[in-house]
């Protein structure tokens, strides 16, 4: 391995850069750059020779063509201890270069951004970047490789220690980091022009997929599987894969699904809510004027089930909040929420004995507004995957219609909304019973929509007289009116969409209920 003499810097994000080329300088390291990073490096007072002083070539073609020399790929590539290619350097006048410090135009940005041309998604391909990142890592043992700026500071540390040196182990792991990047960046490019022209719909002929490991897993859903947590790089919204454990044991693979269950639910609502799940489906969820009520009103919709649930809270947990999750009787095995008051973690994890286990999940601000409509949704079947947009919308306002005779009031219609809301989450076959903004019975993934709601109604109990239906999909039979009427559910809301929906609306009527068609179902597989 070569002790550090030379580096050669070109960055597209200059975040961190002027310091570690300071620190660079203080080691006696002389420093090549190019175009806007050299210059941005001279204004902070750092010694630079330019690409071109030492290439003897100009940047050329708008600067298209500035790194793709000789004496920088010679550099790059030279065995330090091959005779012969030391012997070539010094005929060619090449010198080493003995670390490359690049990361590449934003082009996942720049077809991020509505309305991007091609010519402005074209100008943003890398070729210089990734040729001195491939280069520099095919010699790793002679080259040290920085494509990440959050490694700056800890290889400044790294080569103090080591006298301007690093390890062989170090220098391999920051080889695959730039060989994954470059990876992920031509993927990224592939994709997105595989994906244009309308036959295509958005969707690319071959598709291929970067994840980051984040952790190894105990076991799968049972402990005879095993299984690893995979999440995506630069994620701009709040979600499980980013969101950050301040305490409790290590998150289980059911742990993580039921999770991102509880936090896509919980963010649907503004007011203060909370969401109790059990396998993927709310048992309890409630909405109101503070998170402490919410969540005793939401636990309280099913507290049988609610036993060892995950928790899904859209607002910061306060003191008040934290004593009600810990009051008697309740287990909770992980909250995921905004943020914690301290008050509010002390009492969570001292106050019962299951506190040192639970699992807090911090995600920063929520709303609905802030989920991204371009990622997408991705599942696994044997030996392939299925692709599909996110069931971001609930329903188009203007387009809810009240078809029966009888008219919602506003507190019908307030608890029509929100246990809709809930029946999008929920597995399908369901049926989503809710009054005062809170579930009082959930009939989920049955094969047929009469068993979900005889299933909704006996956990509902004496709670359906005056509560409302909910249904995610139509009623194909007029079946499900009669027993929700029989149970004292005063109002339903359902896609509508049946061949059969005359049926449907004419029992409301007999029974004098409302009925409230959204024309959009969801069904949740």
């Amino acid at each position: 391995m070569a002790k550090l003499e030379r580096a050669l810097i070109s960055v597209s994000d200059k975040t961190g850069i002027v310091t570690f080329a300071k620190e660079l300088q203080s080691l006696g390291i002389e420093i090549i750059s190019t175009g806007g990073t050299c210059k941005l490096l001279k204004e902070n007072g750092i010694a630079v020779i330019e690409i071109s002083e030492y290439t003897g070539f100009p940047e050329i073609m708008d600067g298209r063509v500035k790194t793709l020399h000789p004496k920088v790929h010679g550099g790059l590539l030279a065995l330090r201890n091959n005779d012969s290619h030391k012997k070539q350097m010094k005929e060619l006048g090449i010198k080493p270069i003995d670390m490359v410090v690049v990361n590449l135009y934003p082009f996942e940005k720049t077809i991020a951004k509505e309305g991007v041309s091609m010519e402005e998604a074209i100008e943003n391909i890398d070729i210089g970047g990734p040729s001195m990142i491939r280069s520099a890592s095919k010699n790793y043992r002679d080259v040290i490789v920085i494509v990440n700026p959050k490694r700056y500071e800890f290889i400044i540390g790294e080569l103090q220690a080591g006298h301007n040196d690093i390890s062989e182990k170090m220098r391999f792991e920051l080889a695959v980091e730039a060989f994954r990047t470059t990876g992920r960046y031509d993927r990224v490019i592939a994709n997105y022009f595989d994906s244009l022209g309308e036959e295509k719909g958005g969707y690319p002929t071959a598709l291929s997929l970067d994840y980051i490991k984040r952790q190894s897993l105990r076991y799968g859903e049972n402990p005879h599987q095993s299984a690893a947590f995979y999440a995506e790089e630069n994620i701009n919204e709040p979600c499980v894969s980013n969101a950050q454990q301040l305490c409790g044991k290590e998150l289980s693979y059911n742990n993580i699904i039921d999770l991102h269950a509880a936090l896509e639910l919980v963010r649907e609502f503004e007011k203060p809510s909370a969401i109790v799940i059990k396998h993927t489906n709310p048992c309890g969820a409630a909405s109101a004027n503070t998170l402490a009520a919410a969540f005793t009103k939401a636990y309280n919709g099913d507290p049988v089930s609610a036993f060892g649930c995950i928790l899904g809270l859209n607002k910061n947990v306060d003191a008040a909040t934290a004593e009600a999750i810990t009051g008697p009787g309740h287990f909770v095995e992980a909250i995921i929420a905004p943020d914690y008051d301290p008050q509010a973690i002390e009492i969570l994890t001292t106050k019962r004995k299951w506190g040192n286990s639970l699992r807090l999940l911090k995600t920063g601000p929520l709303s609905a507004k802030t989920r991204d409509a371009r990622i997408q949704e991705i599942k696994g079947v044997g030996g392939g995957v299925l692709l599909q947009s996110r069931d971001i919308s609930l329903y188009e306002p203007e387009n809810l219609k009240t078809v029966s005779k009888k008219q919602p009031s506003e507190q019908e219609m307030a608890d029509l909304r929100f246990a809709f809301t809930i029946c999008k989450h929920v597995k399908s076959n369901c049926i989503v019973l809710a009054k005062d903004e809170a579930v009082v019975g959930v009939g989920a993934g049955q094969m047929s929509r009469i068993d979900s709601t005889e299933i909704s109604i006996k956990k509902a109990g004496e709670r359906t007289k005056g509560a409302v239906m909910a249904s995610d999909a139509f009623f194909p039979f007029r079946d499900c009116v009669d027993v929700a009427a029989k149970a004292g559910i005063t109002a339903i809301i359902q896609p509508g969409g049946s061949n059969r929906d005359d049926e449907s609306i004419a029992a409301s009527d007999e029974h004098g209920i409302c009925m409230v068609l959204t024309g959009q179902r969801h069904f949740k597989h």
